[in-house]
């Protein structure tokens, strides 16, 4: 089922996300509808709290950044066939020189903003079946984890820009509040009371 995602200005995606138990419920309903939602909005990532769910669990498919020609054919394969579930993710280390890309956010439409990160994260997570991994990850695989870990954390992309930068936006992001901003997807707005 597609849900709706939350858009930018609602509490729960500024929300510290709470570990889960293997007996959560309708876990497995809840990853296959996050997934289709994610593809539905043509996303490579989807937290739990932008469908609503303060709890640690993300999902990430980075299948299409494998089309980028400007890759090599080993960083084109990783990317089609990376497709991870990650629940109660906790980020070991974050290490290497940082660098930046072009992030966009599903539950921001129409705001994109270079944002620098580090090339390589070490992270201790559970899969679907709740069994305990640490792996290593670097480049975009790297930074999907990153920014998708990062809103079990409570923190966005536009966090980690400039105050310029940050003012440049202010508008876009007051407009998706108000539920102004006009995506191709089904989303939830924090609409502004009083105005």
């Amino acid at each position: 089922m597609i849900l709706p995602i939350i858009g930018y200005g609602d509490p729960v995606l500024r929300k510290v996300c709470e570990p889960i138990s293997p007996d959560y419920p309708h876990l497995k309903q809840i990853i296959a509808d996050m997934y289709e939602t994610m593809y539905n909005a043509y996303g490579v990532g989807l937290a739990a709290p932008q469908v609503g769910l303060g709890i640690r669990l993300f999902v990430i498919d980075t299948a299409p950044f494998g089309q980028d020609e400007d890759l090599s054919g080993e960083e084109q394969d990783l990317l089609k066939n990376f497709k991870r579930t990650f629940i109660n993710a906790k980020m070991v280390k974050e290490e290497g020189e940082e660098w930046g890309f072009n992030e966009g956010c599903l539950s921001i439409p129409e705001v994109r903003e270079d944002v620098y990160r580090n090339e390589t994260i070490a992270i201790t997570y559970q899969d679907e079946d709740f069994n305990t991994k640490t792996e290593v990850f670097d480049g975009l695989i790297a930074r999907v984890i990153q920014h998708e870990y990062d809103h079990t954390e409570g923190i966005l992309f536009t966090d980690k820009i400039s105050s310029l930068k940050k003012q440049l936006i202010k508008k876009k992001l007051q407009n998706i509040m108000e539920g102004k901003a006009r995506p191709d997807y089904k989303m939830k707005f924090l609409a502004k009371k009083g105005r």
